[in-house]
């Protein structure tokens, strides 16, 4: 039977679904494989290599990289959430571990057939989102196996939990870490704003420009021709560059012919800029287009939510009702591979 795994990566130059795998890093290790280490020299030689490490961590650490190396099948489960765009790859462990010499970040390496990609977060339940979004890079996925195996092709049995060693491990995987709080947070923001009404949501991101420092006004309800706000710097919004936004109260992936009606709607020479504001994410298409015009800016739900924590101080109260947020401290627990 496998074992659904739940797996963090932070290096976000690797295109972990372009490329077919998992990675996990600690790269002053070097190869795994060889010589062959059993779990407590593994756990001295991890001791050895970071000697400035926080003691909790080295066990945690070295757990990681066992259950990478050792205890991962072929034909295992693959949960992966994708920070960036706030969605979820899901996949099947399609080869044993490997070290891959050339690589600068996380050359520990696993391959992985993807059977289903940048499925949006709300798809799952709070309480399942919690669970991943675990503070340890490789972990079980147990409590809400169930859940997430629809995502995947087959529909087989989940092996039931092996019991981990170390203490520390079983407190990383349940304590509400910083990372876990910020998860829950975004998810709330997002679930909030989805639940809004087009046009509210619209004079939503028309606050937030203004708390950023814009002017801004919301266009009709319809007739807008595309354009949902208007904004500028000037206060009578007459001076170039004036921002063309179109917003989509969406979790879904928005494609490339989409964003090209905006694109299309921006007057030539620089004096109109055009902002495109989702929920969701965008396939790879939509931010080529963004990456080749200098007029064009696209955000996704992840980085909405980020500019809402920064600005939203100045955002009106009317909208501090509607995201009743305050600024807290939480634990920063160091287990995972920074």
């Amino acid at each position: 039977m496998p074992t659904m795994w739940g797996i963090h990566n932070r290096a976000k130059s690797l295109d972990l679904v372009g490329d077919g795998f998992v990675a996990v890093g600690w790269e002053e290790l070097g190869d795994l494989a060889e010589p062959s280490l059993d779990r407590e020299e593994l756990k001295l030689l991890v001791a050895k290599t970071y000697p400035d490490a926080k003691p909790g961590a080295i066990p945690v650490w070295a757990g990681v990289l066992w259950r990478f190396t050792n205890e991962m099948m072929e034909g295992d489960y693959v949960v992966s959430p994708n920070k960036a765009d706030r969605t979820i790859n899901f996949g099947i462990v399609d080869g044993p571990y490997y070290y891959e010499p050339g690589a600068e970040q996380y050359p520990n390496r696993r391959r992985v057939k993807w059977v289903r990609t940048a499925v949006p977060r709300d798809d799952f339940p709070k309480s399942a989102l919690n669970e991943i979004g675990s503070a340890v890079t490789l972990f079980q996925v147990t409590r809400h196996a169930k859940d997430f195996l629809p995502s995947f092709t087959t529909s087989g049995p989940i092996v039931e939990p092996v019991e981990t060693e170390e203490a520390e491990v079983e407190l990383a995987e349940v304590e509400p870490n910083a990372e876990r709080a910020a998860n829950y947070a975004e998810d709330f923001v997002i679930s909030i704003l989805k639940a809004l009404e087009p046009y509210r949501f619209e004079e939503f991101v028309g606050a937030l420009l203004r708390a950023m420092g814009y002017r801004t006004t919301v266009t009709q309800k319809s007739g807008d021709g595309g354009v949902d706000v208007i904004a500028s710097r000037d206060p009578l919004g007459i001076e170039p560059p004036i921002i063309k936004v179109q917003c989509k109260r969406t979790t879904s992936t928005i494609g490339g012919p989409v964003v090209q009606q905006l694109a299309g709607a921006l007057a030539h020479g620089g004096s109109e800029l055009g902002l495109f504001v989702t929920l969701g994410s965008y396939t790879p298409d939509a931010l080529h287009m963004e990456r080749t015009r200098q007029d064009l800016r696209l955000i996704n739900g992840s980085r909405l939510v980020e500019l809402i924590f920064e600005h939203y101080a100045a955002l009106d109260t009317e909208w501090k009702r509607l995201l009743p947020l305050r600024l807290v401290y939480a634990v920063d627990r160091n287990v995972s591979d920074g």
